[in-house]
């Protein structure tokens, strides 16, 4: 037994990503004047083809992940997340015209509520999009999770991060980490995360202190700590009980000579260079992440299914909700 996990440990299979800033930066300045001058309607169409970019030029074994979502997907759900806000933003603006407190504040809180209420289908919805429209040699994701239990992962780890004054927060992270990627599906493979909320919490409360103490030195390496703390607790699984779990190896140095890199290119180019800032990050943190254990490729089989639905995947933009 010890051999074989021993023997396991010693596969490793390569990330990398094959982008250049230069091409992004030709398919995003199209995609800023285009969404410019359509004032905002083109944005889905932007997206998309930023999001094709990306995910082609990201590579698992030297074969690069495929993004199937279009333009067209991401409108009809771009339409319908405005009209959830719009809708939102009606009942809170009734309350200010009419001028009269209690229903002032009635609208406000209904106007919170929903605002909180649409945070778990906006995370649930862009799960399901993003899954099903990314594959590998092939093989597409899934998300199978309920959004009943996305719902109470939210729901509850808010409330509690708030009672505690913040300090529920880690634990609240990890839980909608295992709520999301839990629930992945990579053909007949899946996905599990691993970290614990405790040893998250002691990053943070390190991370804090010592960068204080630094004079903000430190914040690189609390950076590294957390990106190793995001990736490193990844394990696929695949049916025949064998894994495999990510590691990613980029140091605190690594990460210093990128801020500052990234803020030289912003700052000089007057923000014009944020394509290429995008880029080197990529490239930092998949040239140097790789998935050790026993992977094989060829016992994957597509188990999922297609769904086309967009919305909330337009919703978590919106919201400034980012992939957890």
């Amino acid at each position: 037994m010890t051999t074989t996990l021993l023997e396991k440990e010693k596969q490793t299979t390569h990330f990398s990503f094959t982008g250049r800033g230069s091409e992004y930066f030709a398919i995003e300045i199209v995609n800023l004047l285009l969404t410019v001058f359509t004032l905002g309607l083109y944005y889905p169409w932007a997206k998309a083809k930023s999001m094709q970019y990306l995910y082609r030029k990201t590579e698992l074994a030297g074969t690069p992940f495929v993004f199937h979502g279009t333009g067209k997907e991401m409108f009809i759900g771009f339409i319908k997340g405005v009209g959830a806000f719009i809708l939102l933003y009606a009942v809170l603006m009734y309350g200010v015209i009419s001028e009269d407190l209690s229903t002032l504040l009635i609208t406000y809180a209904v106007f919170i509520l929903g605002f909180l209420a649409l945070i778990p289908v906006a995370l649930h919805g862009m799960m399901r999009y993003r899954t099903s429209r990314t594959s590998w040699r092939g093989i597409h994701l899934g998300y199978r999770g309920e959004l009943s239990d996305m719902y109470s992962t939210y729901l509850i780890g808010f409330f509690l991060t708030i009672l505690t004054f913040g300090i529920y927060g880690s634990w609240f992270v990890v839980k909608l980490r295992k709520q999301m990627i839990d629930n992945v599906r990579f053909g007949n493979a899946s996905l599990r995360y691993v970290g614990d909320g405790g040893d998250l919490f002691l990053i943070h409360l390190k991370g804090y202190f010592l960068s204080i103490f630094t004079l903000g030195i430190y914040l690189f390496w609390y950076t590294k700590n957390l990106l190793h703390f995001y990736v490193n607790n990844i394990v696929v699984l695949q049916e025949d009980g064998s894994y495999s779990r990510l590691q990613c190896d980029v140091s605190g140095w690594d990460v210093l000579k990128l801020t500052v890199g990234n803020i030289l290119i912003v700052v000089f180019t007057l923000g014009l260079g944020i394509p290429l800032t995008t880029t080197r990050t990529m490239s930092l943190i998949m040239n140097n992440t790789v998935m050790r254990g026993d992977f094989d490729a060829d016992a994957l089989v597509q188990t999922e299914e297609a769904y086309d639905s967009a919305t909330y995947e337009s919703m978590t933009d919106m919201m400034d909700i980012g992939v957890i």
